[in-house]
């Protein structure tokens, strides 16, 4: 079994792989105030190893830097105060190449005391921040590619594509029975604190897609007036759509020679078969209203997760984001990891040809705001 200290220097090298090809002056863009630059994401999740266990549990540490805890704090209040979120791609200073060297002192450091460390609570907070940074991973992916996506140059910036071939082309439809069912975490390794408790619900009957909504059935939903009848829309999701004046997912463009988007290997033209992705909860609403079917609850979904294939896109639900039965906030900065944004988030389900390998299980609960699009994300409906 691999060691924590190896997973450890594991995934610190794979967040610096994902940098392969940026330039310093790729590390500081910041697109939107949802999206954080490069820069942000290596140092953040330095800071969350500093912060959370060397200050506390290794002897004499010295800070890298004193400034640091205020410029990478994220929205740990427990913490102190921080930049704000928009204001990060401000932040000219520090220079990339004092995060890295930022990154090779804490590695040493958290290297050093894991060498010696028995404290289950040292082990426990080393891997809830592997787990942290791993999801920065695709943060980091995401935020990086919003922000390119900007520049009209549609350039391609590196070597890491992130094309992936549908896993099954197979659209046949599951019957998942009507019955008691088991949701939550069950099991020994890491989970999140909002996959626990482990509880029953009972479920009526329904049929799953095995697969989800591949690129050609989203242009007939576009072709057929989806993005111009109200009639497919919650009310939110119209005012939104008509605001933007939204005709398409994000990083679509209609070109004389048929739909093309943005990809990390530059403006491509869209692949008919592959699974749809960056829609919003609402587009994925509207969809499924235009087909007359429907998103899964997140307990449906995984209900049926052992029998659908899964892993290619995070999958929006019908379940807003709430606590389990018995979910209780952990004291200190660890609590507001997780309870605190159950409030007008929606679930979604799976993983993402950005998701790390191993970070992911059928009880994962990702969440983000109905009008996210940025990430991986699709579409799969229930009837």
């Amino acid at each position: 079994m691999i060691s924590i200290l190896e997973k450890y220097s594991t995934t610190r090298r794979h967040t610096l792989h994902l940098c392969n090809g940026l330039e310093p002056e790729d590390f500081n863009l910041q697109g939107a105030e949802f999206t954080s630059p490069v820069k942000w994401h290596l140092a953040h999740s330095t800071w969350f190893f500093e912060e959370m266990i060397l200050k506390n549990y290794l002897p004499k540490y010295k800070l890298f830097n004193d400034h640091y805890a205020f410029l990478f704090n994220s929205y740990y209040n427990t913490l102190g105060e921080r930049v704000l979120r928009n204001n990060r791609g401000l932040l000219s200073r520090p220079y990339i190449s004092d995060i890295f060297d930022y990154r090779a002192h804490v590695n040493k450091h958290i290297e050093a005391l894991l060498e010696n460390i028995v404290d289950k609570n040292v082990l426990e907070l080393v891997n809830l921040g592997i787990q942290h940074e791993e999801q920065h991973q695709e943060l980091l992916q995401t935020d990086i590619k919003y922000s390119l996506s900007l520049n009209p140059i549609n350039f391609t910036p590196s070597g890491n594509s992130q094309k992936q071939n549908p896993i099954s082309k197979n659209t046949e439809w599951k019957k998942i029975e009507a019955g008691i069912y088991e949701i939550g975490y069950d099991g020994k390794e890491f989970c999140y604190d909002n996959e626990l408790n482990r509880h029953k619900v009972y479920l009526d009957s329904f049929e799953i897609s095995e697969n989800l909504v591949t690129n050609k059935e989203y242009i007939d939903f576009i072709e057929a007036g989806g993005y111009s009848n109200f009639n497919y829309w919650l009310d939110e999701g119209w005012a939104w759509i008509s605001n933007l004046d939204m005709k398409a997912p994000l990083y679509w463009r209609s070109k004389k020679e048929g739909w093309m988007h943005y990809t990390l290997d530059g403006l491509v033209h869209v692949d008919p078969n592959d699974f749809v992705n960056h829609i919003s909860y609402y587009e994925a609403m509207a969809f499924a209203a235009w087909k007359g079917q429907r998103l899964p609850t997140e307990f449906e979904w995984e209900a049926a997760a052992d029998q659908i294939s899964w892993g290619s896109r995070w999958e929006w639900t019908n379940s807003a984001y709430l606590p389990y039965p018995g979910f209780k906030i952990a004291d200190g900065a660890v609590g507001e990891y997780n309870g605190k944004f159950m409030s007008n988030q929606m679930v979604l389900r799976g993983a993402s040809i950005g998701t790390t390998k191993g970070h992911s299980r059928k009880s994962y609960r990702n969440f983000f705001p109905s009008t996210a699009q940025w990430q991986f994300t699709g579409i799969r409906l229930v009837k």
